[in-house]
């Protein structure tokens, strides 16, 4: 769900850590599941997406 949010976006992996403040490989090992991702920081990654949270975490 986190890479087609960030997909859908038209972000690489890159950007999106950029805006997250955050150096891209832990964009990709939270994409891929090594990586735990908290409420807060699942938000910041969603508004960075353009996407709204409440609608993603209905989603899941």
């Amino acid at each position: 769900m986190l890479r087609a949010m960030r997909t859908r976006a038209g972000l690489t992996q890159r950007d999106l850590a950029r805006k997250l403040r955050m150096h891209n490989t832990m964009v990709h090992r939270s994409e891929i599941g090594d990586r735990r991702i908290d409420p807060v920081e699942f938000a910041a990654w969603c508004r960075a997406c353009g996407a709204d949270p409440s609608e993603a975490i209905r989603q899941l």
